[in-house]
């Protein structure tokens, strides 16, 4: 509300706080790996024991896919570079920047977590009673890692708020200039805010919140079904986009050469990701618990799709209206 700058310096200190504790619990996890610091009930180095003696994927392959679309859900927000792009002082510059420090930090953060957790935790030991990080900590001795790694996921929390509530924002803004909702939505205030969207999004953010707590087995399970399979949808939507794009900018007698930032891998790269993420959408027909995802989101999307086709013909209906009255008046 009071302006990107300050939303950009909150969300570098929230996300700074998670970074240093994922760093911490990564060079702390891999020297327990190595045997350099003990591990409670453990004799030896553990090293990559617990990864592979049961091999990679000792409930089968299957158990990739029916946990694709909560791995998805975390990686949500990626997409938010595409979305800052619009207010990004230099984009030819920054937005290439931050697409490739993103990757590079999600390598190392994610995978580099993820590997020290398979290494250091049995898969059998693995549940979600408690946190694997705690578990980690906890098991090499580290003093109140369970109000730690809290105070982290707090700041996590609010971190995902933050950005969740400035990427919806500038979306129901980006909706008001397509004509796709009214425009009022895209008025601004001096500072450049949409303080009208920032309303909206908020009360809709408070609702959801509600839902958890009153409808819990009803509302909030459809809320997280459709935004969880819905980031899917719009990573699909950003691949199709790219591919169409380069399609229609060569068809324009351009040449690639011409782009400030060009795909790598074209068109490999989109198309991969396209049916990766379709395949994380139909796969999750064979888990039951994830079931109800697909039946929530499918009638969503039809509802949507509807409601903007619907309103597309009442336009074209009372343009022509108009212009018949035009014409019989003339």
């Amino acid at each position: 509300a009071l302006s990107v700058r300050f939303f950009a310096e909150t969300e570098f200190w929230f996300s700074s706080i998670k970074v240093i504790a994922i760093i911490l619990f990564i060079v702390l996890g891999s020297l327990a790996i190595i045997g350099v610091i003990p591990i409670k009930g453990v004799q030896h180095a553990p090293l990559l024991t617990n990864l592979t003696k049961d091999g990679l994927f000792p409930n089968g392959f299957k158990a990739v896919f029916t946990t694709m679309l909560t791995v998805n859900f975390a990686f949500s927000g990626t997409e938010l570079i595409g979305v800052t792009a619009g207010e990004t002082k230099d984009p030819s510059k920054n937005i290439p920047k931050a697409i490739h420090t993103t990757l590079f930090r999600l390598i190392i953060f994610f995978i580099g977590s993820i590997t020290v957790m398979a290494a250091l935790i049995p898969w059998q030991k693995a549940g979600v009673n408690q946190s694997p990080f705690v578990l980690v900590f906890n098991s090499i001795g580290l003093p109140f890692a369970g109000d730690i790694m809290n105070f982290v996921v707090l700041t996590a929390i609010l971190s995902a708020a933050n950005s969740g509530l400035y990427a919806s924002t500038r979306m129901l803004w980006s909706l008001a200039h397509e004509g796709m909702i009214p425009l009022k939505y895209a008025k601004t205030n001096s500072r450049g805010v949409p303080m009208l969207a920032l309303v909206l999004s908020m009360a809709g953010g408070i609702l959801a919140l509600i839902s958890s707590v009153v409808a819990a087995s009803i509302v909030y399970l459809v809320l997280v079904s459709i935004s969880g399979l819905a980031v899917v949808i719009v990573w699909m939507a950003i691949a199709l986009s790219e591919i169409n794009f380069r399609k229609t900018w060569l068809a324009a007698g351009h040449s690639v050469d011409e782009l400030k930032f060009k795909t790598p891998w074209y068109p490999v790269l989109p198309w991969t990701a396209f049916i990766l993420c379709l395949l994380s959408c139909v796969l999750i027909v064979f888990d039951p618990t994830q079931r109800p995802a697909l039946f929530y989101m499918i009638p969503f999307v039809g509802l949507c799709y509807i409601v903007y086709y619907g309103k597309a013909k009442l336009s074209e209906r009372k343009k022509g209206t108009i212009s018949k009255d035009d014409s019989s008046e003339n």
